[in-house]
Order: structure tokens, then C-alpha cells, then sequence
């Protein structure tokens, strides 16, 4: 799968939890040749092989650069998080009871008090899992907050007045403000992750132990030896690992959790893009793949091969970044009627039926169920727009404008409408995408040059103006959707001045302060308002957003649907008919 924000808040990319989330399968480097798994013909049925891009990032603490969905989804199978998550309206506050290491919080003190009891759980060596190991991760990111990629000043663990613990079981977490529940539980507690302290703490300090495993979390080709990652609290444990290449994770046996893993072994599996991923899953030699949307019509043959083919919809956004502070094109995106008039160039009904073979549908805002867009595919009013303000059109040739006093602050006379679009190697769809959006713009005498990159979020990093990495125009990391949402869908890590993911560093006043209400009233009308203003001010340009993916998995292989729309890959549910 590829890059991309992910699960719980994540690229995707992502990596659907990369996997795409960029959860995250399929882009890698790696090749084909007969699975481990069940569906390759004659191996036992008790292991399975995933298309998935190879993860990097194993500290279940993200780091910049580290946060696509496969790195989530690798992550969580061996770090438990304190709390899971369901959006299927069964329990209060979306919490999964079944995999979460906590009961429920108990709510005290006027709203401002959570109190946390850990349920009977032990590491991977047999001691129990307390309070400790909660301590020690919140230890690591107070003391290191501003090397994690969650962290945005004023947000967590800023907003906490004081973190108490009661016992080896019940710990508590008093906030600076009461906030809104359903927000706190879902977009904050998400984050915790009970980390072994025993193993891990050398007793030099937070910041020394910090930088000691994020050294060791960046040799990946030390991750299945390196005692560090030995013991942990997820079902499985890694057994093998090939920098760029293949994965092997192994069940627990002495897994404590409820959701014991019925397979022994998960081979995770990368390809070099939708092509030869498709070649291997035509052949019947992969368990659990994708159907790229450029081969769509291939669904009847692969089920006449025995695989089942199931849409992945993911709670998710997918989006155009704009670098507001690119010393060439930031003055530029600075412009409301420019911003929008890009937006009317962009026919996301039809490449969303087209391109994407019905595969993904128009993103009109911030939240994902928002379904009327503020700007509709309007070429004629695009056209009107930059007329009006001072731009002289040049259809297939090069619009520049002509009247700097109404093309706006810091447009020269004679400066060009002229866009680089870093984009993602290995989607052909996108590929087919851009290529329109491309003919449409330049019809108008916009030119975009299109340049595809294997990690599009590595090489447009927030960035300050006077800094070279700042040259990038816009970036597009959403070929598996830009953006998988936590279970509450505000945007103070997306859309916030400062916040952690806006990479492109847009700041609106007026947007940072309905992003805050929705932090603290407990009402709709908050998250409505947020996404009203946010839709129509266009901090990035709406792009379709494409199912996660088209999952194929052989047909008797049970336990994959349905697929978590927040992008967790639960493989320990997985097992074959018997």
C-alpha cells in the first residue's frame, strides 16, 4: 500500500494503518514467487502473506517521517495500545472492550479527572503489564515531546495539570480544562501505549533512554535481533526482518489478551507499485492483496480463482497539500480566489467514476461525511476568478499576472502560474489522475509539472522559508486516502496553526478557533462549524478520496471483514475455513 497518514490519526499511506494505512501494503521493493500462506496451493494452514509495504519505524512512540500506516499497523502488533477503538455505535465513547488494555475511564472532578484501571495483562517474558510501564511512556514523551510526531504545543501532554498513580492497576489524569469527552478519549488516550519499563529503562533519564531507542528504532535491519524488541505486549513478535524486503511475525503463544491469534505466522510481503503486486495476485500466489483500481475489471477472473473482493472504506480524507511557505508559490496560496479558482479545476465526480472506477468519491471538507462541496468542477468561474484579479490568461500557454495590486501581496507582475506536484510512485490511478487534473489546468494556462517520488511526505516537510527543504509546491500523499481520522474527526493535528501534520503550515485565526471548540463543547454544532469554514476556506485543494483499497483475500480466509475504517489490520482475527 502507500504512504500515507494513518490509523488513529496517521498518514496513509495511510499506510492503512499505512497499510494504507500509506495502512500499507504495497509499495516496497520485493518479488513474487510462491506464498508461505494457504493460497499458494500446498502449505499447511496456518500462516497467511500480505501485500504490505515493508515498515521502518518500530518505537511505538511516532516520529516525523516515521507516521505512514504501516508503521502503525507493524507497531500495534506488538505494542498493545492502552485503548482500542470501534465506529460501530456499540460502546460508549467508541472504546473496544474486547482489545483495550483499560477498562473505560471513570469521569470525576467536574469532567476534569479520568481515572484508568489496567485489566490482568504480562509481557511477552511473563511480568504483568502496571501503571510502571504507563509512567515510563509518559515520562519519554513529556520529557521528548517535540521529537514526537503526535505532539502539538498546548495539545497533549501539555493540556494534562497532573498525571497520578494510584497503584500497580489505577492511574489517573487530571486535565488544565474540562473538555469534551469524546474528543479526550478518543483523540488523546489514543495515544498512550504501555511500554516495558523493565527492559527498557536503563535508569539514565527520559531524554538519554529516549534517544537510546530511537537510535536503536532506526537500524531496521537490527529490529528481529536486538534485544530491545524482544519483549512486548501485542500477539505477535517478530521473527524476521528484511530492510526493504520481507516480514515474518509469529503468534504469542503466552499472548494475554482476549483476541489470541488463531494463525502462527504472518508473512508481510512489498511490491514496487500496483503492477506487480496485480501480477502475483492474478497468479494465486498471495493471500491477501489488493485490486488496483486501473484493473478493476479483473474482479470476475479473480473470483473465479477463488478470491473474494472487498472495498476497504476508511473514515478518511484525501487531499492536495499547499506549501504556504514556499518563497515561489506561498504568496501565491495565500490568495482565497486563487485557492479556489485551483479547487474549480478539479472534476473529482468524474475522476472519482472514472479514474478511480467508482473506487472513491469526492472529499468536500475536513470531516468525512460531509458529501456537498463549496466548489463544484467550474472552469468558467475559475477563469472569471483570476481574471478579475489581475491575471492574464493564457490557454495552453502561460498565464502571469498582469496587475500585481490585484493579483494580490507579493505576486510580481509577470509572475507565472506554475506548480510542481510531488506526488507517489507505484499508483497508476494517480498517475491517470494528475494527468487530467494537469490537461484542465492547463487550459488555462496553469502549468503543473508532475513529480513522482516513493515516499511524497519524506521530501515536503513542514519547513520554514528560509530553509531549502521549503522549495516544494504541493504534495499529494493519498492514493489510499490522505488522511485515516481518529474516532473523533477534529483537526488539531491536521489543520491548526503549528499542529504536527500541516506540513503545507497553513494558519488561519478563525480556523484555530472553532478547531479548539471542538475540543471542549460537547455538542455538533462545534464539529459543524469547523468543517463549514474549513471546506470553504480550502487550507489544502479537496481531492477524490479512494477507498482504502480493493482488498482481495483468498475465499477461505476468514476474519478479514469487515476492514477497520480507522485502518488497524487485526491479523490475529484471521484464520482459514477448516
Amino acid at each position: 500500500m502507500g504512504t500515507r497518514f494513518h490509523r488513529r490519526g496517521s498518514y496513509v499511506l495511510a499506510g492503512a494503518a499505512a497499510l494504507v494505512l500509506g495502512l500499507s501494503a504495497c509499495s516496497g521493493g520485493g518479488s513474487g514467487g510462491p506464498t508461505a500462506g494457504a493460497g499458494a496451493g500446498q502449505k499447511a494452514k496456518d500462516s497467511v502473506t500480505v501485500a504490505f509495504r515493508t515498515p521502518n519505524w518500530i518505537l511505538p512512540i511516532s516520529a516525523p517521517g516515521f507516521t505512514q500506516g504501516e508503521n502503525a499497523i507493524f507497531g500495534a502488533a506488538q505494542y498493545r495500545h492502552l485503548y482500542e477503538y470501534k465506529l460501530d455505535g456499540t460502546a460508549k465513547d467508541n472504546i473496544d472492550p474486547g482489545r483495550s488494555m483499560a477498562e473505560p475511564p471513570q469521569v470525576s472532578d467536574g469532567g476534569k479527572t479520568l481515572t484508568i484501571t489496567l485489566k490482568d495483562n504480562a509481557w511477552s517474558d511473563g511480568k504483568p503489564v502496571t501503571t510502571k510501564d504507563v509512567k515510563f511512556w509518559w515520562d519519554l514523551v513529556t520529557a521528548n515531546k517535540d521529537k514526537w510526531a503526535s505532539y502539538r504545543e498546548g495539545g497533549f501532554p501539555d493540556n494534562i495539570d497532573a498525571f497520578t498513580v494510584k497503584d500497580d492497576k489505577t492511574f489517573s489524569l487530571t486535565t488544565k480544562k474540562v473538555y469534551n469527552a469524546a474528543w479526550f478519549v478518543g483523540n488523546q488516550l489514543n495515544r498512550i501505549v504501555p511500554l516495558p519499563q523493565h527492559v527498557w529503562d536503563s535508569g539514565d533519564g527520559p531524554v538519554k533512554v529516549f534517544d537510546k531507542l530511537t537510535a536503536a528504532a532506526k537500524d531496521p535491519k537490527t529490529y528481529a535481533t536486538n534485544p530491545l524488541w524482544q519483549v512486548n505486549s501485542g500477539p505477535w513478535k517478530l521473527e524476521s526482518y528484511v530492510p526493504n524486503g520481507e516480514v515474518v511475525l509469529s503468534a504469542r503463544e503466552n499472548y494475554s489478551g482476549t483476541d489470541q491469534p488463531k494463525l502462527k505466522k504472518v508473512v508481510l510481503r512489498p511490491f514496487t507499485g500496483d503492477d506487480a503486486e496485480f501480477n502475483v495476485l492474478r497468479a494465486g500466489q498471495i493471500d491477501y492483496g489488493y485490486l488496483p483500481p486501473a484493473n478493476l475489471s479483473q474482479q470476475k477472473y479473480l473470483e473465479s480463482k477463488d478470491y473474494t473482493i472487498s472495498p476497504w472504506y476508511g473514515w478518511s480524507i484525501t487531499y492536495l497539500q499547499l506549501n504556504y511557505n514556499s518563497p515561489k508559490s506561498g504568496p501565491l496560496f495565500k490568495q482565497p480566489y486563487l485557492r479556489q479558482a485551483l479547487q474549480m479545476l478539479i472534476d473529482q465526480p468524474t475522476i472519482s467514476k472514472v479514474i478511480w472506477s467508482g473506487m472513491a468519491a469526492p472529499t468536500c471538507g475536513p470531516v468525512p461525511s460531509t458529501k456537498t462541496c463549496a466548489y463544484s468542477f467550474d472552469p468558467a468561474r475559475a477563469k472569471e476568478l483570476l481574471e478579475t484579479h489581475g491575471w492574464k490568461i493564457a490557454p495552453d500557454g502561460q498565464t502571469t499576472c498582469e496587475n500585481p495590486a490585484q493579483c494580490g501581496e507579493g505576486i510580481a507582475a509577470g509572475t507565472p502560474l506554475a506548480f510542481t506536484v510531488t506526488s507517489q510512485t507505484g499508483f497508476s490511478a494517480t498517475t491517470k489522475m494528475f494527468a487530467e487534473i494537469k490537461s484542465q489546468m492547463a487550459k488555462l494556462g496553469i502549468d503543473l509539472t508532475i513529480k513522482e517520488v516513493p515516499d511524497s511526505v519524506a521530501v515536503t516537510p513542514m519547513c520554514k522559508t528560509s530553509e531549502a527543504k521549503c522549495a516544494w509546491d504541493m504534495s499529494f500523499f493519498g492514493s489510499q486516502g490522505s488522511w485515516y481520522y481518529s474516532a473523533f474527526a477534529s483537526g488539531e493535528r491536521l489543520f491548526a496553526t503549528g499542529a504536527p501534520v500541516n506540513l503545507g503550515s497553513y494558519s488561519s485565526p478563525e480556523a484555530d478557533k472553532l478547531i479548539e471548540a471542538t475540543q471542549f463543547a460537547d455538542d455538533a454544532a462545534t464539529l459543524n462549524a469547523y468543517n463549514d469554514f474549513l471546506a470553504k476556506d480550502l487550507p489544502v485543494l479537496w481531492m477524490p478520496n479512494p477507498v482504502f483499497q480493493i482488498s482481495a483475500y483468498k475465499s477461505g480466509l476468514q476474519g478479514v471483514d469487515p476492514q477497520d475504517p480507522m485502518n488497524g489490520m487485526f491479523f490475529q482475527d484471521w484464520s482459514w475455513k477448516s
